[in-house]
């Protein structure tokens, strides 16, 4: 599904609205190898598979939280192009969380609902739930409020 497209003037007549969905996204053990020598958290519950399916609490390796944060800005691409903007910022989160466990082979997809927005000098500040959901999953894998300022 195309990424909705958004006008900078539209944003205050959708709050409390679904922004959109992602498409669904597959992890693969090769791109956590590669976040965990990016970010040098090589733990062995990430990388060592044959140690994660013999001692992991999850049967196998798991993708870092921060590996599935860092798949927002992607899964946003997907979700949302906001128009009419001559800047966008990452002003930050809100009550981050990683209720359930990334198991490497499985599908995640970014849900976000635009929550509110606030005048800033030259722009607006929004602050978006983002629920990463996993494919079959009854608790999402990561549950934020991303705070975002665009400007006109």
């Amino acid at each position: 599904m195309p990424p909705r497209e958004v006008q900078f003037s539209e944003f205050k007549s959708i709050v409390g609205q679904e922004i959109g969905v992602s498409d669904w996204y597959l992890v693969t053990q090769e791109e956590v190898n590669a976040f965990a020598k990016a970010t040098h958290d090589e733990q062995w519950i990430h990388v060592d598979v044959e140690r994660a399916k013999r001692e992991s609490p999850f049967g196998g390796p798991v993708a870092h939280g921060y590996y599935t944060l860092s798949l927002v800005p992607m899964l946003m691409d997907q979700v949302w192009i906001v128009k009419g903007i001559s800047a966008a910022l990452n002003y930050g989160l809100n009550r981050l969380r990683f209720p359930a466990p990334v198991l490497i082979g499985s599908k995640l997809r970014l849900r976000a609902k635009l929550n509110s927005v606030d005048d800033v000098p030259g722009g607006v500040q929004v602050v978006i739930q983002l629920n990463t959901e996993l494919e079959g999953g009854d608790k999402p894998a990561l549950v934020a409020e991303g705070v975002f300022r665009y400007y006109a």
